[in-house]
């Protein structure tokens, strides 16, 4: 039976859909902090906790593993993030039939970054090059996983224009995707200004915003200038202001993202996709401030 992603049943029946975003630890003390984060999240019943994929492929196994675990610890579906640069077209159908017997129920398909040491993407011999490509792939020979793609409010670094990039998302949809999930931003308009423009170019599926709250400020200055996501000035200010106290970065961050988020809600989201960089506290915050319900 084919299987419609969480998130899409979400929004055709007018509930608002989380999700949470993590990523493996690189130790096996790494792994039981990231149980004790997991934990009171997975007690708000997001629709989805993801588990990414690393640059060139570099954590295939260990996303399936954590992915497996996520779903038989907190009885929540598992989404696992997968690249074209998981190998050959027969190796990305070995790795989807090994996803299938880890229980995962979704894939976030991406095209992928290079592996650490290449500036640009370069295709695997006998692979896929775009994800749409993917996505095909998926949608055609595994039609029981639910698929996610990225949308870039601020556009891919990568692309010549919005326009082009949005034509492109266009593309991802039409091959079977399910919902978009966007990079993050700082700048609701920019994301709005994003939506009105996927839904005039034809995107008939959920939207939904994807939101890092602020928890360190040199460090987000290096994620946006990787991703080019606009941090206002005023936010800046704030933040540089108080770059030698971190609990005072960490308040601002999640003050921010309150208001972020319950305007993002005012506005009609679907839901938001958290990237909590596998730490619970600020969300837990931010979704209490938004009077949603946890077990």
């Amino acid at each position: 039976m084919v299987r419609p992603h969480p998130l899409a049943n979400c929004y055709r029946s007018g509930s608002f859909g989380l999700s949470f975003e993590i990523y493996p630890p690189k130790t096996a003390d790494g792994d039981e902090l990231l149980w004790q984060h997991v934990a009171p999240l997975a007690k708000y019943r997001p629709a989805f906790i993801s588990c990414t994929y690393g640059a060139g492929g570099s954590t295939r196994s260990r996303t399936l593993e954590l992915c497996e675990q996520i779903s038989r610890r907190f009885q929540v579906d598992a989404t696992a993030h997968f690249t074209c640069l998981g190998g050959t077209v027969d190796e990305l159908r070995e790795w989807l039939n090994w996803a299938k017997q880890h229980g995962v129920k979704n894939i976030m398909a991406l095209r992928g970054d290079p592996p650490a040491g290449q500036a640009t993407f370069s295709q695997v011999t006998g692979g896929l090059r775009y994800a749409n490509e993917l996505v095909d792939l998926i949608h055609r020979e595994f039609p029981e996983f639910g698929i996610g793609v990225a949308g870039y409010p601020e556009k891919h670094p990568q692309a010549p224009s919005l326009e082009v990039d949005i034509a492109n998302l266009k593309r991802k949809v039409d091959s079977g995707a399910d919902a978009v999930y966007t990079q993050l931003f700082y700048v609701n308009d920019a994301f709005y200004r994003f939506r009105d423009s996927c839904v005039a170019a034809g995107v008939d599926v959920p939207i939904v915003p994807g939101v890092m709250p602020i928890l360190n400020f040199a460090q987000i200055k290096r994620i946006t200038a990787l991703c080019g996501a606009e941090l206002p000035a005023g936010l800046s200010s704030k933040l540089e202001a108080a770059q030698d106290d971190k609990d005072e970065q960490f308040r601002i961050g999640v003050e921010f993202a309150i208001e972020q988020c319950v305007d993002l809600q005012r506005n009609g989201v679907p839901g938001i996709h958290f990237y909590v960089l596998n730490r619970a506290t600020a969300c837990e915050q931010i979704l209490q401030a938004m009077g949603l319900p946890g077990e």
